[in-house]
């Protein structure tokens, strides 16, 4: 071998391939990629762009490629640094298997107030080594969810118009960072063993150019090895799980939504009904988005009834990121399900077989102060009634089976109404209701407690204790008796900026990690050599896809980053043995059903399928999930390939009666995880 061969280029990219433009990005960024699988079009290379543009509904992409004498520039050009949430604009590449290589890149900063520089050991974008220049120094730092510390530094100058060359070299646990080919930098640190993929990153204009990546041939042999050895231990895998197999397709035709679906049994037999809602946003974004057309279908397509009219340019009008006020759910016990909804300001029971309205009630009127109101657009509440941002069934009344419902406003009110919608009570947050308060019976006195927001509610919605914050709102909470070994209840929470959190029904937070924009949450037996059950969370605005598994008490087990928006985080029983896989969403090669060590278990067909929503549900009977994916045109529906089989694991989960684009979802093997007596006022 000579000595020319001893090195092994990784990677290489002057970015001379990229046409002068916008690097691509998502225009109208906004909630609805929360729940959505959103890809952006246009030419990417080999770089992927996971630190999302952050401003709500768009402001410009974070990338562009510009010219000058005959080079080509990836500038970073975004200047805002915590709108609305911390950031680093990073585009990464590579792979995480990458370990002992050498990495550089040729920046010019035509702004130095801020950071800019090489990122590397890139386990994902918010776990990454960085050597950068900021205030006339050189630093190594570590970028860790929301910490970010220095490891070294040293006093470096440097100006907006001259090019400087950074270079990491990183050998085991040693790094060596160099600018212009001299050595500036040298330290240790165990974060480089564990190698990853490498970045560009800035928060404020700089140009990049000439990256490159090289590994010794040895090592580059090795990377090939790791591979290898990942790809065979997925397709092992993947053997011992059922592929999908295509059940049912269906053309949605003009009535087509986003993830605006419930499940049912509309007519009284065992058969499954489908409805839809389609939607318009009124006033200002998702604030006031109203049902323009519900159609309740059957698996095969066919239409049972429709109420509005439907609309062919719904992929426009149906980018709603707020849940639309409907529920599907026998609430008068004659065996049938009946449609929920909230349309026209008003609350309406519709029979399930024909839509007719069986009962309605005017909503609310808004009394109150606007200036009281919690996120209410231009300070002004908009209608003189309220319009209703979601539907919940509950059981304050103490009922043999829930009958009530509580329906809420965007951020501040929640109205609680029993079966013959008669107002029972109202209860106004001083801090956020979240998107989806949740209601559990405590106590076991057969009537519902309810978390709205950081405030747990008795049955006649008097606060009885709010947990110490103050900040951002609730996105989705499960409760549960999960941790290993206890008898204890808890609730499990994701809320933004306050990140993910664990707190007892008597109102003490005891675990809490701020981990950037924290938006989903599920827990399952994930990893069933574990004891309990495992938690596993995503994130979303800023450096959004990353997934974060803790274990049964919220120690962390891994994070990983699919480099995709819109996961599920759904708990599936796809074997029916007992092991719960996760379900990201439904692109073909970075989603699918994962399991508890992060690899892809069970991928969908190249089959043209959508990928916009997906959902799993028990659609066939034999306690086994399906899978349904769909968008505003189709609706597919996947199936175990090993066809139905009988006694299999039947887990208790989420209740589809309470569905909503904010729930966390559990899978426990009986109703025993979901039974309490506990006293919410007591403090143990």
């Amino acid at each position: 071998m000579t000595k020319k061969e001893t090195k092994k280029i990784l990677f290489q990219d002057n970015f001379s391939h990229f046409p002068i433009g916008e690097f691509p990005f998502d225009p109208d960024h906004s909630a609805t990629g929360e729940y959505h699988f959103i890809t952006e079009t246009g030419y990417v290379g080999n770089w992927v762009n996971q630190v999302c543009n952050y401003t709500y509904n768009g402001s410009g992409p974070s990338w562009i490629i510009t010219e000058e004498n005959g080079n080509h520039y990836m500038e970073q050009m975004r200047i805002e640094k915590n709108k609305p949430h911390r950031i680093f604009p990073t585009l990464q590449t590579g792979s995480h298997l990458w370990f002992d290589y050498s990495a550089q890149v040729t920046l010019r900063r035509i702004s130095t107030k801020g950071c800019a520089g090489l990122a590397f050991c890139m386990q994902n974008s918010l776990n990454t080594l960085v050597f950068l220049l900021e205030n006339n120094y050189a630093k190594l730092v570590y970028r860790h969810k929301e910490h970010v510390g220095t490891l070294c530094e040293t006093p470096f100058l440097h100006n907006c118009d001259n090019d400087y060359l950074l270079s990491v070299s990183i050998h085991g646990e040693e790094v060596i960072c160099s600018i212009n080919n001299h050595n500036v930098l040298k330290t240790s640190t165990p974060l480089a063993a564990k190698g990853g993929k490498i970045g560009i990153t800035a928060d404020c204009p700089t140009q990049f150019t000439n990256v490159l990546v090289e590994a010794d041939y040895t090592t580059y042999t090795a990377i090939l090895a790791k591979q290898e050895k990942e790809n065979q231990t997925i397709t092992t895998l993947k053997s011992q799980y059922p592929t999908m197999k295509l059940w049912k397709k269906i053309d949605l035709k003009n009535f087509g939504t986003s993830r605006q679906i419930r499940f049912g049994h509309l007519t009284g037999t065992e058969e499954w009904h489908i409805v839809l809602a389609q939607a318009q946003k009124r006033v200002h974004r998702d604030a006031y988005a109203h049902i323009s057309c519900l159609t309740a279908i059957d698996l095969n397509g066919n239409i049972l009834w429709q109420k509005g009219e439907p609309s062919e340019h719904s992929a426009v009008l149906g980018k709603i990121s707020a849940d639309m006020p409907f529920q599907v759910y026998d609430i008068n016990g004659d065996g049938k399900d009946e449609v929920i909804c909230g349309r026209n300001f008003e609350i309406q029971i519709l029979e399930g077989a024909t839509g007719a309205v069986l009962q309605s009630v005017k909503t609310p009127l808004s009394t109150e102060e606007d200036a009281s109101l919690i996120g209410v657009p231009y300070h002004i509440y908009a209608f003189d009634r309220i319009n209703p941002d979601g539907i919940r069934i509950a059981n304050f009344s103490g009922n043999s089976k829930p009958s009530d419902l509580l329906i809420k406003d965007r951020y501040c009110r929640v109205y609680a109404l029993n079966a013959k919608l008669e107002l029972l009570w109202k209860y106004q947050s001083p801090k956020n209701t979240g998107h989806f308060p949740l209601a559990i019976d405590i106590n076991g006195d057969g009537k519902d407690e309810l978390l709205c927001g950081y405030t747990l509610l008795d049955s006649q919605g008097n606060p009885i204790w709010t947990l110490p914050i103050e900040t951002d709102h609730t996105d989705e909470i499960v409760a549960g008796k999960w941790m290993e070994d206890s008898e204890k209840g808890y609730f499990a929470c994701v809320s933004g900026t306050q990140g993910f959190f664990l707190a007892d029904f008597q109102g003490n937070i005891v675990m809490h990690d701020f981990i950037g924009h924290a938006q989903r949450i599920s827990i399952g037996n994930y990893c069933p050599d574990l004891p309990g059950f495992q938690i596993i969370v995503s994130n979303f605005w800023g450096h959004q896809g990353i997934l974060y598994l803790y274990d049964s008490k919220g120690n962390p087990l891994w994070e990983m980053e699919n480099e995709c928006n819109g996961n599920i985080l759904a708990p599936v029983n796809w074997k029916g043995d007992g092991t719960d896989l996760i379900l990201l969403n439904a692109d073909i090669t970075k989603g699918g059903l994962i399991d508890g060590n992060g690899h892809q278990a069970v991928s969908f067909p190249n089959d043209g399928h959508p990928t916009l929503c997906c959902e799993a549900i028990d659609l066939c009977g034999d306690s086994r999930d399906e899978l349904v994916v769909w968008d505003y045109h189709s609706m597919y529906i996947y199936t175990q390939s090993d066809g139905i089989l009988t006694n299999c694991y039947h887990p208790v989960k989420y209740p589809i009666y309470n569905a909503s684009n904010y729930r966390g979802e559990y899978s426990f093997p009986d109703t025993s995880y979901l039974t309490f007596k506990e006293n919410p006022l007591s403090i143990k």
